[in-house]
């Protein structure tokens, strides 16, 4: 878009790798570029080692984010880092998306940052930006949003590898010291949970969901929480997002002590986009459920299913195991059905 420019160098910055590739690009330009003001560096994320096509591609995974930053992006009142190029090729399953690098200019979270109150309100007000903006659209699971029902996704995902209960319940044990006893003493029943908690997830309202809104996909800039990794984007149920964002992002302590409210303060905003709302006990409900889900996420990053990456480092899962569990306990999920 900048007539005569060029690129005239480029120096590869720090990569990370989890179920993605990742990596930063400095850039320098001839008179024409530097005259523009062209960015001097970009953020690139997709599938560019092969583990990662494999795995993207077998979860049906790949075209996620091109297609969130080609097609609905816009229509999203979200915070979240802008596109330069987004593109997805169906026959080797890369896909490749050059953003603006917001590296150094955001605060991005891990699970040693602090959630306080006002971040968690921004956060849960941000979820209902996006699952009000497209409640029971009817462009939901067309090529104008192209993205398959959470629990097609599941079913695919179980079908595909296996092993993955085995893996979660690999997971699981290794993280037993981290578990509540009563919770781990239902040991049998989680696994059959989880496939049940994802079976009821069919039958609920849909919107958008972003799928994976743990705590290190969320960042701050400028006071706002915003999000990022829209790789397993899918259709559902609020719920399944709420249960993770929270019971991840915040402290056992705070989630025990603001849960409520938060709940509340999501159900007026969702309201007031002209989405019905429902009783907070029937909401409590479906979070309940979908937390089973939401732990097997993170039991089988700590014990990955064959031929799956490594994801995340111990440090990271254990902590949201703990919490996850920590919720699930205290929330009685396994009555929740």
């Amino acid at each position: 878009q900048t007539p005569g420019a060029a690129v005239t160098k480029v120096i590869l910055g720090e990569s990370s790798h989890g179920s993605s590739n990742r990596q930063r690009f400095f850039l320098e330009y001839n008179e024409a570029g530097r005259a523009a003001g062209l960015p001097s560096s970009v953020f690139c994320k997709g599938s560019l080692v092969l583990a990662n096509r494999v795995l993207l591609g077998m979860s049906l995974t790949a075209r996620g984010e091109s297609a969130f930053f080609n097609l609905i992006r816009h229509r999203v009142p979200v915070l979240v880092p802008n596109a330069l190029h987004a593109k997805f090729d169906d026959r080797t399953h890369g896909y490749i998306v050059v953003m603006e690098d917001w590296t150094e200019t955001v605060e991005w979270c891990d699970e040693n940052t602090e959630v306080d109150w006002d971040r968690a309100v921004d956060m849960v007000k941000t979820l209902a930006a996006l699952h009000g903006s497209f409640h029971e659209s009817p462009e939901l699971c067309t090529p104008a949003i192209p993205y398959m029902h959470w629990s097609d996704w599941w079913d695919h995902m179980v079908m595909v590898s296996p092993d993955y209960g085995e893996a979660c319940d690999s997971g699981l044990r290794a993280a037993e010291h981290i578990i509540p006893a009563r919770l781990y003493a239902q040991f049998d029943k989680i696994w059959p949970l989880t496939m049940e908690s994802c079976a009821r997830h069919r039958g609920l309202p849909r919107s958008i969901i972003h799928c994976d809104v743990h705590l290190k996909n969320w960042f701050r800039k400028d006071g706002k929480m915003g999000l990022c990794d829209w790789q397993i984007t899918n259709v559902g149920h609020w719920s399944r997002d709420f249960a993770y964002a929270m019971s991840t992002a915040l402290t056992i302590e705070n989630r025990r002590a603001w849960l409520d409210k938060l709940l509340d303060i999501y159900l007026d905003e969702m309201a007031e986009q002209g989405v019905p709302r429902i009783p907070h006990d029937e909401a409590m409900r479906y979070i309940r459920q979908q937390l089973f889900s939401v732990l097997s996420f993170w039991t089988i990053t700590l014990r990955p299913a064959k031929d799956m990456p490594p994801m995340q480092p111990d440090s990271t899962t254990l902590c949201f195991i703990e919490r996850i569990a920590a919720a699930m306990d205290d929330l009685d999920a396994i009555n929740a059905f």
